[in-house]
């Protein structure tokens, strides 16, 4: 037994004395992640990036800029944190600046179903940002994380207009204090 360990110890001493750093190894979480990001065919109107170099895949920005809807001309950007156990584990991410959206609370969580019951090993990166490109051209009233955006958008679609466009601009709603996201 204890030979075995003076061998492993012996591997490590030779491994680290030509000079060059022991190779990381990635996780399945990081290989799969690697894959979905090659594979990504986003909307012209959203994309990805990287805030600390390409070496650290598991944490990313993805902006989505929508062409219509609502949320016409605003600039929104989602953090994701990515676990090592992804695909089995959905990614976390927040939106990063509040946002009137009934989907969305006043401390950037999203509500989208295919994060919570409906995610699967087989969903990916791509599947997530096309819902939430989605939920930007067609907000859904009926599954809210912000009820008060969610009962005027249905009550009274014209007042969510001016709303969205309030909020966008930097104006605030009630207590709620909105930074412009306008590009």
């Amino acid at each position: 037994m204890i030979k075995l360990f003076k061998v492993k110890e012996n591997q490590r001493e030779t491994q680290s004395a030509d000079g060059k750093p022991p190779v990381k190894k990635q996780s399945s979480g990081e290989l799969r992640l690697q894959k979905d990001i090659t594979e990504l065919n986003l909307p012209k109107s959203c994309c990805i990036s990287f805030p600390d170099g390409k070496d650290s895949l598991m944490n990313f920005e993805v902006t989505i800029k929508p062409g219509e809807g609502y949320y016409k001309g605003g600039k929104f950007v989602f953090s994701f944190q990515v676990s090592p156990l992804y695909p089995h584990d959905a990614p976390e991410f927040l939106c990063c600046l509040q946002v009137y959206h009934p989907n969305i609370d006043l401390e950037g969580n999203v509500c989208l179903n295919i994060l919570r019951e409906d995610w699967t090993p087989i969903l990916n990166i791509n599947i997530i940002i096309y819902g939430l490109f989605n939920l930007f051209t067609q907000p859904n009233h009926e599954d809210p994380l912000n009820s008060d955006a969610a009962n005027v958008l249905r009550d009274d679609p014209d007042e969510f207009k001016s709303n969205v466009k309030r909020a966008m601009s930097g104006d605030s709603l009630g207590d709620a204090h909105f930074s412009s996201c306008l590009t």
